[in-house]
């Protein structure tokens, strides 16, 4: 597996990244995955790919120094401040049941799962459940491809596929803004579906999810 190291950039910046690694193993016909980690800077609102954007006040975001970009993957919104995020990208014929959505989700975020448990975090995969919040918060929505800790969300996913290949991409939340959050969706964000890093134990810092993810094989 290709490794790239975590960096920060902005939120164009590692959209087109992702958007880059997919078009090089597609023209390279790439046999090996390629695993990245990466973090925002500035904090950035991303809308799926064919989500509607009228909830998005562009003025506030501006004044809030929030950058706003459309992802490759589709689903709600989110928004990219304290987490880490992961891009995973690899042939079809790659994975056992590639040719399967449902599958591919769960044997990629099997690396995850693998991942947290040598730190005591124990994950499972969401389920088909609408939570009570914002329609547009992709958080509040956990489905088969989410990864739970005690049946609250912490790793949401989403994937593209373009001539055999798939893009893989999720955000860890390690904390969030609660106020911002609200503030960014216009209503009340029921946030006990969710769940941190930070909140699970205090002790881990983000730099220790880097360096465990790191490692993976």
């Amino acid at each position: 597996m290709l490794f790239i190291p975590y960096e920060v950039k902005t939120g164009k910046e590692n959209m087109q990244i992702d958007s880059d690694l997919l078009d090089n193993a597609i023209e390279n016909q790439s046999k090996e995955p390629v695993f990245r980690l990466y973090g925002w800077s500035p904090a950035c609102v991303s809308l799926g790919r064919n989500q509607k954007d009228d909830f998005v006040d562009e003025e506030f975001l501006k004044d809030n120094n929030i950058d706003l970009v459309r992802r490759l993957t589709g689903g709600r919104a989110l928004l990219h401040a304290d987490e880490i995020t992961y891009s995973f990208v690899c042939p079809v014929s790659y994975l056992r049941n590639g040719e399967n959505v449902v599958d591919s989700y769960k044997e990629i975020s099997q690396i995850l799962i693998d991942a947290f448990k040598k730190i005591g975090i124990e994950l499972n995969f969401g389920g088909e459940k609408k939570y009570k919040g914002h329609k547009d918060y992709c958080m509040l929505v956990s489905t088969g491809a989410d990864l739970c800790y005690e049946g609250r969300k912490l790793i949401g996913s989403a994937q593209f596929r373009k001539e055999g290949f798939i893009l893989q991409h999720g955000s860890i939340l390690y904390d969030y803004d609660h106020e911002l959050l609200e503030k960014v969706f216009k209503e009340q964000v029921d946030t006990s579906s969710i769940i941190t890093v930070r909140e699970i134990n205090p002790d881990i810092s983000k730099k220790d999810i880097i360096n465990l993810l790191s490692n993976v094989k």
